[in-house]
């Protein structure tokens, strides 16, 4: 019979070379036989047309019903055939023979079983010890692959028993292929362990699907933790039946080192730095390396960096390093010898001084020559380290753009491995980017102190003395990384005894804003000696922030300067203790609140005005009586508005403390600052706090005069008895020269109606009204000249003096100082 005969279906006999010299047959997946060679026909009897597509268990001795033998169980019976077996042949009579089967695929793909018998007594048919070629090859090479992979790979049958195990599992489990075979999980590896993988496997028989899962562990007592990736996988007989699964473990430490690594500078990245404090950024950094690297660490700076200045080199002999943070797994970090914010002194030859004078880290066992020196010099030090068992020690340099900040010290007692070489780049990252931090913290320190000298240079330093209102004020400068803002505030005496009360807001923060509001606030002081009115001057600011701002833009380098708007608020008000009238007007400010003295706090409905800068738009002011004694609040809305409630719900808490003020104005702003500021604020906060007081109506004169020179004298003469009533004899004659020279420019040049005013105050105040609203100038007065020397002696013998428009007129005014105040 030739091969097409014996293999007409071509079923995988053709592979052998010789197929008449052994007994092959083909048995597809159902058990049916689909290849007879010529051996199998003369070892059993068998025609090729009497056995293909018929069933093979008939052919096989010892099964009960081979008829009805279901493919399942011929699958069982060829998979434990593996050596001698019993054949029927076709007269009945039993035939010993050699068996061999083996699994392949047919030319479609579907599973088959090649089975290659020999009978022992026929010498001249022998039975291959392999499958002929090129099978042999093949299955040669696949033995020795799996044998000698160095990967872990092991067999396991139902019973969770392993069948066998490549080189690579023997290695990683330290025992041989004669120790592994028949052994279970539980025997070999760690509980923890031997339940993942045990429970993966018994999930695999149950569903015929693939499993993997991580596992963490010693594979074998004294190995180092590792991180194993476990692949278990079904192993199928032609049946399709889950009869074996196979596990490889894939050692992935170092992909998961690589992670954690990774994971760590990500946290390093989100959690150092949150805040711009020098201090805080150290600690956050001793945090995260604790948490991840380190037993104990500590994190010593140079003593400038606290005050936000560059840091300089230290002494040849000795590092002071300050100590910045520090933390540790055991609880009140025993192992420190100093404490947070004492200074800590490093010999030259220590490490951490090298380190710092190099910029270069470096990696220590406890008995190191460079340690046991340093332990030797600082005997304390020295018994921390036997105390607690320290064995690896990491030197960590902190620099950032080329400056040397500090040193980070790493070290271990708890971990039982020591710090490698990867440890050491870890650190050295972990290091760089919280250097990073630590500079960016020192130049917002240096900035922010900066800045608030700045400010506080151009704010009052004290309030100046004035008789129209007891004033309290805070000012609470930004807590945040935008930096100072530029809110104001200022107390400005006027002529007549009244006060204007001011504050203000720059929007943005740094030292623009700073030097913003300084120049905003010396404009005001300018406008209000000009005495005008609130809304007026508001008109004026609105003017400069735009001259301002034109400015800024001509003269900014637009490669490395962004120019923003300049924009700012303010609120100038006016009090006047001689009528107890207030008049004030806003430029995008939030509204005065005015508390009576019964305890009623109430916001003035002021118009709400354009912000200054934004330019051709007008203000409005609005005028009303202050109870006697009331209180007058002005604030920026840094008090009242922030994360934690918007600007309406800031005004009626602060409606709501004012309703309860407290006995004095001081204690008052500190209630304010507590119940409505957080302990960070975002944005700075100005307040200004005023208990107005009323001028007696004894202390005030006012006398109408016609508007004829001969008023003049009538008007000296009620001046000197008015002074004499006073007490105030020793400034008559100065007086009477003072109100003589301005009733007379009054009436000279000036329309009626004419009106003289004495006020007594801390100083005796002399105005002249008259309806003309042309101001008067000094000029020099030649030889031969009649007049021009009247307001030359008035600023000669008042303190001060100057012009105050009125919506009828003008008022001039003079200001003389009296015994008690000269003294």
């Amino acid at each position: 019979m030739d091969m097409e005969h014996a293999d007409p279906l071509g079923n995988g006999l053709d592979q052998f070379p010789d197929p008449v010299a052994a007994a092959t047959a083909v048995v597809n997946a159902g058990g049916i036989v689909t290849g007879w060679s010529p051996g199998a026909q003369r070892l059993l009897g068998y025609a090729h047309e009497d056995v293909v597509g018929r069933p093979a268990a008939r052919l096989i001795g010892g099964t009960a019903d081979a008829e009805v033998c279901t493919p399942e169980a011929l699958a069982e019976v060829l998979e434990e055939r593996g050596g001698p077996a019993r054949l029927r042949h076709q007269d009945g009579h039993p035939v010993e023979a050699g068996l061999r089967a083996y699994a392949s695929l047919d030319r479609e793909g579907a599973a088959q079983w090649i089975i290659v018998a020999t009978s022992p007594q026929s010498p001249q048919s022998p039975l291959p010890p392999h499958p002929p070629r090129p099978h042999e090859d093949e299955e040669a090479t696949a033995e020795e692959a799996f044998a000698q992979s160095h990967l872990p790979v092991m067999i396991y049958d139902a019973e969770l028993r392993a069948l066998r195990g490549s080189a690579g599992a023997a290695r990683e489990l330290g025992l041989t292929q004669e120790q592994i075979r028949g052994r279970r999980v539980t025997d070999i590896l760690p509980p923890h362990i031997c339940t993942t993988v045990e429970e993966g496997m018994r999930r695999v028989f149950e569903t015929g699907e693939p499993e993997r899962f991580p596992v963490h562990g010693r594979p074998r007592r004294g190995a180092r933790d590792r991180y194993w990736a476990v692949s278990v996988s079904p192993l199928r007989n032609p049946a399709g039946q889950v009869r074996h699964v196979q596990l490889i473990a894939l050692d992935v430490t170092e992909q998961h080192r690589a992670r954690e690594r990774l994971a760590l500078l990500n946290d390093v990245s989100a959690q150092v730095g949150s805040t711009l404090d020098v201090t805080r950024t150290a600690q956050e950094m001793a945090d995260v390396a604790v948490r991840s690297l380190a037993d104990f660490i500590s994190v010593d700076l140079l003593d400038g960096l606290f005050r936000g200045v560059e840091p300089e080199p230290s002494a040849p002999r000795t590092v002071a390093l300050r100590r910045a943070a520090q933390q540790s797994v055991l609880p009140g970090i025993p192992e420190s010898v100093v404490q947070p914010g004492e200074v800590d002194h490093y010999p030259e030859s220590s490490p951490p001084a090298r380190c710092l004078a190099t910029g270069r880290s470096s990696l220590h066992r406890t008995l190191d020559e460079a340690v046991a020196s340093w332990q030797a010099t600082d005997p304390e030090r020295a018994a921390k380290v036997r105390s607690f068992g320290m064995h690896s020690i990491m030197v960590i340099p902190l620099r950032a753009r080329g400056i040397a900040l500090g040193v980070a010290v790493l070290v271990r007692h708890r971990r039982r491995d020591s710090f490698d070489e990867d440890d050491l780049l870890l650190a050295e990252e972990i290091a760089a980017r919280a250097a990073v931090a630590v500079d960016n913290a020192r130049r917002f320190t240096r900035e922010r102190t900066t800045a608030l000298a700045l400010q506080r240079s151009l704010l009052p330093r004290r309030l100046p003395a004035q008789s129209a209102a007891e004033v309290a004020y805070r000012y609470l400068p930004a807590r945040s990384r935008a930096g100072l803002g530029g809110d104001w505030f200022d107390v400005i005496p006027l002529s007549g005894a009244r006060v204007a009360l001011v504050v203000g807001d720059v929007v943005g923060h740094g030292l623009r804003a700073s030097a913003t509001m300084g120049r905003l606030r010396t404009a005001v002081r300018t406008l209000a000696d000009v005495d005008l009115p609130p809304e007026e001057l508001l008109v004026h600011l609105d003017d400069l922030i735009t001259h301002l701002r034109a400015e800024e833009e001509v003269a900014a380098d637009p490669e490395f300067e962004i120019v923003t708007d300049l924009v700012a608020t303010c609120l100038y008000l006016v009090y006047d203790p001689v009528s107890r009238r207030c008049a004030a007007a806003g430029a995008g400010h939030p509204p005065p609140a005015v508390v009576t003295p019964g305890g009623k706090a109430e916001f003035i409905d002021l118009p709400v005005g354009p912000p200054l800068g934004v330019g051709g738009l007008p203000f409005e002011a609005v005028e009303w009586e202050v109870p006697r004694g009331g209180l007058l609040v002005l604030y920026t809305d840094g008090l009242v508005e922030g994360s934690e409630h918007d600007l309406g719900t800031g005004m009626e808490l602060l409606r709501h403390h004012l309703e309860h003020p407290a006995r004095t104005l001081e204690a008052t702003c500190d209630d304010l600052v507590r119940g409505l500021l957080p302990a960070q604020p975002s944005d700075d906060a100005a307040l200004l706090v005023a208990r107005t007081r009323v001028l007696d109506a004894n202390l005030v004169a006012a006398w109408d005069l016609p508007s004829d020179p001969a008023a003049v004298a009538d008007a000296r003469a009620k001046v000197a008895r008015l002074l004499a009533d006073w007490g105030l004899d020793e400034v008559v004659f100065t007086a009477e020269l003072v109100v003589s020279e301005l009733v007379t420019n009054a009436i000279r040049y000036g329309t009626p109606p004419v009106e003289l005013r004495l006020i007594r105050d801390s100083v005796l105040i002399c105005e002249v009204s008259d309806g003309s609203g042309t101001a008067p100038h000094m000029r020099r007065a030649r030889m031969f000249d009649e007049g021009g020397r009247g307001l030359l002696l008035v600023a000669q013998f008042a303190e001060r003096w100057g012009t105050r428009h009125r919506a009828s007129g003008k008022s001039i005014w003079a200001e003389i100082a009296v015994e008690s105040e000269r003294s």
